[in-house]
């Protein structure tokens, strides 16, 4: 299935919703209209677990003949958010996980030249998400050097502690795009929470596609672009540490649990790996896409002023 967070005016609250082509049905309004409950909302659905996915699968099949009055509309009439809005705790970032990516860091950000021995994990704060067509923030006080990574994320369906790598796929809820945008002079001692976790810092979108219509998530092409421009291309095939290894080395530590969200690292042709290196300004558009999700488009903004405290910089 393939999932979205949308609403349909611009005060109303986030409402879970199925794609069927060039239309979203409400999951609520559905199930009200036919006097069934039905989840409202993306975590809720994530929640109830397969037995949850398939019993929304059957009444969308039921229903799909003739839906109910005020349950479907065209999705070119919604605003999609992120598919989870408001992440429960902190997203799961997965650095240099592509070998020429790893090649071009150690050219231009002082990382290691050989392939890590095991996965470099960092996190973005839930905080950090944004949605499909909203603003990424360029504060200039901030940063001067604002990049782009365009990632497979995936989203964890059940509980994960210690799993193996043959049984870890079975965790796995579904799949999204996510765009790692990162603040390069923003690093802190090595560390990279504050590079990569400001304020919309993770654009999220534009929908969760359900594990079981992804045949293989390491065989997806992944695409970025910058104002039309490509700037990155490949496929999840080259991923160092594939999603199982992944998965299997964070629960070793940390509990997953329903709704947490991976994002599986980037290919290389970052803009600090580029000769001369080249960073996103106010007024700037990303694409980014992955194949079987879908893309998600994001412009750049310049941040507004402080709340308080005066004249910044």
């Amino acid at each position: 299935m393939k999932l979205v967070t949308f609403r349909a005016a611009a005060d109303a609250a986030g409402r879970l919703g199925v794609v069927l082509d060039d239309i979203v049905v409400d999951v609520a309004a559905l199930g009200a209209a036919i006097g069934q409950p039905l989840p409202g909302a993306m975590l809720e659905l994530i929640d109830l677990g397969r037995p949850g996915l398939d019993a929304l699968q059957a009444v969308i099949y039921e229903q799909s003949n003739l839906w109910p009055m005020g349950t479907a509309r065209p999705l070119a009439n919604v605003t999609l958010l992120a598919p989870i809005p408001r992440p429960r705790k902190n997203i799961f970032g997965i650095g240099l996980n592509y070998a020429e990516h790893v090649e071009e860091s150690s050219r231009a950000l002082d990382t290691a030249k050989e392939m890590p021995s095991e996965p470099v994990i960092f996190s973005k704060p839930p905080t950090a998400v944004t949605g499909p067509g909203a603003p990424v923030q360029h504060d200039i006080t901030m940063t001067r050097q604002l990049d782009w990574e365009v990632e497979l994320a995936v989203i964890i369906g059940n509980r994960a502690t210690k799993v193996r790598e043959d049984n870890a796929m079975s965790h796995v809820w579904g799949y999204s795009v996510m765009i790692d945008i990162s603040a390069r002079d923003n690093r802190r001692a090595g560390q990279w929470i504050y590079s990569k976790g400001m304020d919309s810092y993770a654009p999220f979108g534009p929908m969760i596609v359900t594990a079981d219509e992804i045949d293989d998530p390491h065989g997806l092409d992944l695409w970025l672009t910058v104002n039309g421009v490509e700037k990155q291309r490949s496929n999840t095939k080259h991923m160092y540490f594939k999603i199982p290894a992944l998965i299997a080395d964070l629960s070793k530590g940390i509990t997953l649990e329903p709704g947490d969200i991976i994002a599986t690292g980037t290919p290389e042709g970052v803009g600090a790996g580029r000769d001369p290196q080249e960073w996103l300004w106010p007024g700037d558009v990303i694409e980014a896409g992955v194949e079987g999700i879908g893309v998600l488009r994001n412009p750049v903004i310049a941040a507004g002023p402080a709340e308080t405290g005066g004249q910044r910089g």
